[in-house]
């Protein structure tokens, strides 16, 4: 058994280390308000009428520090983070098949949180986003300290759902799976961390095709490293049932777009345009297939003895 504890204290350390305490101490220092107005729509966005000229500043200059921002759109009053991902896109793509509402929810993989703030207007029970990511966890207390929401944050990942000291009703897993090395593996954590009748919301690389195949990139994928095997869908819907899934349901197939995901003042690093093959747009610059996403919902059912 993994001792939860420890792991988040070693974790927690994290936010001692050189290249991330600056941003950890500028956290601290942002102005505390009472006023605060919260709006939840495709931006989360925060209002208030008692900052001042030198708290504006404080607050652009902290939300600049703790770049790159992947996710979103946000504003903290006059700072609009125009996040690389337009990630109302994929929550306003799923939002017709999920239903939070006195739900037990995990976000798997959460990044800085924008779904589980998105969640927040639907009454769930309980919020708890996992990501071992420090930058994201910064922006996430940056993002907390205003709008104090009450989700949980935990600094693990997913080959920790199945040791929590909870079950869920709701488990979100949207861009991970890719990432993991034992994708079957993750997927059995995953199902062990659901209450029986629970859901499964997935996102994922998918290549198409009807073998029950993966494409494994040699070396990197739109030049990320850490991808390691593209299913097709019905490849996909093999490792579901492998890891104890049944009523998997294709939601939707989408390819990722430049309107979705592009380079802002917000990151410093490349994005999907950089990534994709300048002469042809369904290529990578590797050659492999460009990104294409499948969305599936999947549940554990209890089987009859």
């Amino acid at each position: 058994m993994i001792d939860l504890d420890k792991l988040r204290q070693e974790r927690e350390r994290c936010l001692e280390w050189k290249n991330i305490k600056p941003r950890w101490e500028a956290i601290q220092k942002l102005p505390r308000l009472d006023d605060i107005e919260i709006k939840i729509g495709d931006a989360i966005e925060v209002d208030s009428d008692s900052l001042s000229n030198e708290d504006e500043s404080f607050i652009y200059d902290t939300a600049k520090l703790i770049q790159p921002w992947r996710k979103g759109p946000f504003r903290i009053s006059k700072t609009f983070i125009d996040s690389e991902w337009q990630s109302n896109i994929k929550y306003d793509l799923l939002k017709p098949y999920f239903n939070v509402t006195d739900k037990i929810v995990g976000d798997i993989g959460c990044n800085n949180g924008y779904y589980l703030f998105r969640m927040m207007a639907d009454n769930p029970k309980r919020l708890v986003g996992f990501d071992p990511s420090s930058i994201p966890y910064c922006q996430f207390l940056f993002l907390e300290h205003f709008i104090k929401s009450g989700i949980k944050y935990e600094l693990l990942g997913v080959e920790h759902v199945e040791f929590y000291e909870h079950k869920f009703d709701i488990l979100f897993c949207l861009g991970v799976l890719y990432h993991r090395p034992d994708p079957i593996g993750s997927l059995k954590s995953l199902y062990k961390g659901l209450n029986w009748g629970g859901e499964l919301i997935l996102d994922t690389f998918m290549i198409d095709g009807e073998e029950e195949v993966a494409l494994t990139p040699k070396k990197r994928y739109s030049k990320i490293p850490n991808i390691y095997f593209i299913p097709t869908i019905n490849a996909l819907k093999n490792w579901c049932y492998r890891a104890g899934f049944e009523n998997i349901e294709v939601l939707k197939i989408s390819k990722t777009k430049i309107n979705e995901q592009r380079k802002t003042e917000w990151i410093n690093t490349e994005s999907l345009d950089d990534f994709l093959d300048k002469n042809d747009e369904n290529r990578t610059v590797e050659g492999y297939p460009a990104p294409k996403r499948v969305y599936i919902k999947a549940k554990k059912i209890k089987k009859n003895s």
